[in-house]
């Protein structure tokens, strides 16, 4: 049986075509081991599923997908809307939305992404439901008016979510970001350096994700004895930090410290205590949301909160392959704990904070 098996594999060339079965005898195992690995990786043994896949990425073995998708009738695709682009970017979707793709295709799906159409996305997505080209749909960028749930629960349609359902009873499964436990993080911080006269920069309100910042802002600066020197909401645009922090700290009493909403908001809160020739971190520390790539930038060595993408992509893709399996169980909950990166914009400063 070892010499069979070693023969099957140098037998193997680059001008034959890779086949389940050519996979199967390189790797010692069944047919049936390797289908499984596409359509149901939960029934093999780690170890097991690890050889098998090195042997189909040796081989570059594609299964014919048409054929699959007529017997176990799915198509293998998970679609996904992706929003229209913003002038600032959105790189912490950009980030979200590798990582679903990565961890689609360790589950064998690929992802469909597709645009709204100009009546909305529920158009979109009702088209693709028609169609039956996907088999289950992933959300993002839930609000507090979201409709998207509710049309996907009366419809039957498997989806799963990332971002909590902010208002009305709990529909489908979730996995979020627990922002109010950053942001707390953030202040709980600044408290140790000694700040004792903060201020919030958030979106306006009626945001889920922004609200629920902001909370963590307020429930940790009672919980730690500070005095809170303005709560300023704006869109989410550098100018718009800049000139909000530039009115916080023209108060006769001003913050020395400004926790911000996101990272776009922080380097123009930035930019606002540099206009009044005080240097971030030593005269007034800022902490920003997202951890983004401008953060890291020497110039301006924001301490930020950084969300766990990749856990993110990981959990969403499981939640959604756990509806498509089993559609009547109950479904899952995650909210993840995000982590403080700390930089040179929270410096601990030369003097007392007053």
């Amino acid at each position: 049986m070892r010499r069979g098996f070693e023969r099957s594999k140098a037998d193997f060339g680059a001008d034959r075509a890779a086949t389940l079965a050519s996979v199967a005898a390189a790797a010692g195992v069944s047919r049936q081991t390797v289908s499984n690995i596409f359509n149901a990786p939960h029934k093999v043994q780690l170890a097991t599923r690890r050889r098998v896949e090195a042997e189909i990425a040796r081989q570059g073995y594609r299964p014919n997908r048409s054929a699959r998708s007529l017997r176990i009738q799915r198509s293998g695709l998970v679609g996904y809307c992706v929003k229209p682009p913003s002038p600032a970017g959105d790189p912490i979707m950009d980030r979200f939305v590798h990582s679903l793709c990565q961890a689609a295709e360790r589950d064998a799906y690929h992802v469909l992404l597709f645009a709204a159409t100009p009546d909305g996305p529920m158009a979109a997505y009702e088209h693709l439901v028609a169609q039956q080209a996907v088999d289950g749909f992933v959300i993002s960028d839930t609000t507090v008016d979201d409709a998207r749930q509710e049309w996907f629960q009366r419809r039957g349609v498997p989806f799963a979510a990332f971002g909590r359902r902010w208002s009305g009873p709990e529909i489908g499964a979730w996995i979020d970001i627990d922002g109010a436990a950053g942001v707390a993080a953030a202040v709980h911080h600044l408290a140790e350096l000694g700040h004792r006269r903060l201020a919030f920069i958030g979106w306006p309100e009626g945001s889920g994700v922004g609200d629920d910042r902001c909370r963590g802002f307020r429930e940790a600066a009672v919980e730690r004895g500070l005095a809170v020197a303005g709560i300023a909401h704006t869109v989410n645009h550098y100018d718009d930090g800049r000139r909000a922090a530039a009115e916080l700290l023209a108060q006769a009493d001003p913050p020395t410290a400004v926790v911000c909403v996101s990272d776009e908001l922080a380097v123009g809160c930035d930019t606002a205590i540099r206009d009044r020739d005080l240097v971030p971190g030593r005269d007034v520390a800022v902490t920003g949301f997202d951890d983004t790539s401008s953060a890291a930038l020497p110039t301006v060595s924001l301490t930020s909160v950084r969300q766990p993408l990749q856990e993110v992509g990981d959990h969403v893709v499981r939640l959604l392959v756990d509806a498509l399996r089993d559609p009547g169980a109950d479904p899952e909950h995650v909210l993840l704990v995000p982590e403080l990166v700390v930089r040179h914009s929270t410096d601990h400063p030369d003097r007392t904070v007053p």
